[in-house]
């Protein structure tokens, strides 16, 4: 790995609950990372431990397979070689767009600052705009100088906290994936920083979600998806709800029986004795739902919301339990209406119970 982060905590002055506590997660040279979570997860300030900004109360991080922070040990931001893209760009509105650049390679002999100046530009595609001002760019050609400016002095690590976020959203996406490729191009290891699952998916070889600064996952945007470790996980990773489930051994078969039936061929399902009486919650996507005028179960469209090519529709069953389902545009049903649904589950991801009080159908189950 060549960032390596093992139970790192962080806690400020005056607080007796840690901002980070305990993370620990690994990065390979070239790879992009990034940490998402809600506002206040502690996604900043672990980026700013990295960076040395901040101060690590506990545990160690290695970059290069050098040790950079320790108990009682830090190395100053300027000697870990790590560069940064703050949201704000940080841009010197007085200099040129060259000369905001070379800002951190002026130790360079000219002919060499030059040079390496126009290369970064042409990479993230600005050459030729070195006479010009950050005020006669638009937000996300002034983004680029400040990805560029971080790439000059050829940092070991670049780190970005949240980039876009002064950007609109069209942009942002476009952008995300051009950081992209311009990162992979510089053959850089970066750690970005975003609340936004969009960017995540277009930057990201790898994410991490925070909540209440711990990490509660480190994995592909796939698994994230499909596999998610925990609740938190489940519930801030795309579109979907809980539904309460019993898990049940039918003739030597694993049968999951929810509120839309039975999902069967769970190959990969956990075993009832995993659950007390079987009894579980189901994570169930809006891409599991399935609008089929044909099913005997209806729903009916509780919301509904336009994507273009699809609906995001909100939609309660009789029972009272609530789904999720993604349908195709030219299905546009009016609010109150009932439409028939299936489930369409390759895999079943389940979940302990959560206490709630129970619908009519968790009742008729007997659940414990």
């Amino acid at each position: 790995m060549f960032l390596e982060v093992t139970q790192l905590s962080v806690t400020y002055d005056g607080q007796s609950t840690p901002a980070v506590r305990n993370v620990s997660f690994g990065l390979h040279a070239g790879d992009i990372g990034v940490l998402i979570g809600p506002s206040g997860c502690g996604k900043t300030t672990l980026l700013r431990a990295v960076a040395g900004l901040e101060r690590a109360s506990a545990g160690v991080i290695r970059l290069g397979g050098e040790m950079v922070s320790q108990a009682g040990v830090s190395l100053p931001p300027e000697s870990r070689q790590v560069g940064m893209v703050f949201q704000d760009y940080a841009l010197f509105p007085h200099l040129s767009i060259g000369r905001n650049v070379a800002f951190g390679i002026d130790q360079l002999p000219r002919a060499e600052r030059q040079a390496r100046v126009a290369e970064v530009l042409a990479l993230v595609g600005l050459e030729g705009q070195q006479e010009r001002f950050p005020h006669e760019l638009s937000g996300g050609q002034q983004q680029r100088v400040a990805l560029a400016r971080a790439l000059a002095p050829r940092p070991r690590l670049l780190l970005l906290d949240e980039p876009f976020s002064n950007l609109d959203v069209d942009l942002r996406e476009r952008l995300a994936y051009e950081v992209r490729g311009i990162l992979k191009a510089a053959n850089a290891t970066a750690l970005f920083v975003t609340h936004d699952q969009l960017e995540a998916f277009a930057v990201g070889d790898i994410i991490g979600v925070m909540h209440q600064g711990e990490l509660h996952q480190w994995d592909n945007a796939y698994t994230l998806y499909h596999r998610p470790a925990s609740r938190f996980v489940a519930e801030f990773i795309g579109h979907g709800v809980f539904t309460p489930a019993v898990i049940r051994d039918v003739a030597g078969e694993v049968v999951v029986q929810t509120p839309l039936g039975n999902l069967n061929d769970m190959s990969e399902c956990p075993l009832p004795s995993a659950y007390l009486g079987g009894a579980c919650d189901v994570l169930l996507r809006a891409d599991d739902i399935v609008h089929d005028d044909d099913a005997p179960v209806r729903a009916q469209i509780l919301r509904k919301a336009f994507r273009g090519a699809d609906f995001l529709y909100t939609l309660r069953l009789a029972s009272g339990e609530t789904v999720m389902a993604l349908v195709p545009s030219h299905h546009d049903h009016a609010l109150g209406e009932w439409i028939g649904i299936r489930a369409q589950v390759d895999h079943v991801v389940t979940f302990n119970r959560n206490p709630c009080p129970r619908t009519a159908w968790t009742a008729a189950l007997r659940f414990p």
